[in-house]
């Protein structure tokens, strides 16, 4: 453990190694996080049972410190999003990654999470939570094995060791901006695409309009009866 703690090229007394470390607050803030993630607790598909399956005793995904699931998204800062999101779900799951804590990650395990799957082209299903939440890692498979989540996570710790505190975006000044939860009518959609989906609905009317007065225009006068 004090291997990956202690800075490269810094020489440690071998009376001392496994005693002491001398590292950088960037190496052991990192360090702790990386080993700490608690992630919320909840699945949504055949997913979920592949995730309990890597959290029970045979694969055992406590080893990397992730065994703290929390059922309350205020006390977590990981989301492991494991399995289908429909367009019924995602405001849901938008609104608890709004209230997990800084800093805070995604997870898309298996291939509906990553890109909608077999039902990408369903009127139910979202084709990628991505096009909602900031994604971390995606994990392909359908549904993904425990050594598939389990190499996703290390991926996941291994991003987490090359952040530093200087650009850090949970550290910068001001508030950060929560993610306006999608708006599900008819069809689902981004609020802060309104205004371009606005747009598009002028420009498909000028168009709609603009051919019916060719057609009209360009259609011969009926002939006038005596």
């Amino acid at each position: 453990m004090t291997e990956s703690l202690n800075l490269p090229g810094v020489e440690i007394p071998p009376e001392i190694q496994g005693h002491v470390a001398i590292t950088s607050i960037d190496r052991i803030y990192n360090w702790s996080r990386r080993n700490s993630l608690w992630p919320v607790m909840f699945g949504l598909a055949c997913c979920a049972i592949e995730m309990i399956c890597t959290a029970a005793s045979r694969y055992d995904f406590s080893r990397f410190g992730m065994e703290v699931m929390r059922p309350s998204p205020r006390q977590a800062d990981f989301m492991l999003i494991s399995g289908t999101v429909t367009k019924k779900m995602v405001p849901n799951v938008v609104r608890l990654y709004n209230q997990m804590a800084e800093p805070r990650y995604v997870v898309a395990m298996g291939a509906c999470a990553s890109g909608g799957g077999p039902f990408k082209e369903g009127y139910t299903v979202v084709p990628g939570v991505d096009k909602f939440l900031p994604v971390d890692v995606y994990i392909p498979g359908c549904p993904p094995t425990p050594q598939a989540l389990l190499n996703g996570l290390i991926k996941l710790q291994e991003k987490i060791d090359g952040q530093t505190l200087k650009n850090a975006e949970w550290y910068k000044k001001g508030d950060s901006i929560a993610i306006p939860l999608p708006i599900l009518g008819p069809d689902l959609y981004d609020p802060r695409q309104i205004d371009q989906i606005k747009q598009e609905q002028v420009e498909r009317a000028a168009a709609v309009l603009s051919e019916v007065n060719n057609t009209d225009d360009s259609s011969p006068e009926k002939p006038v009866e005596g």
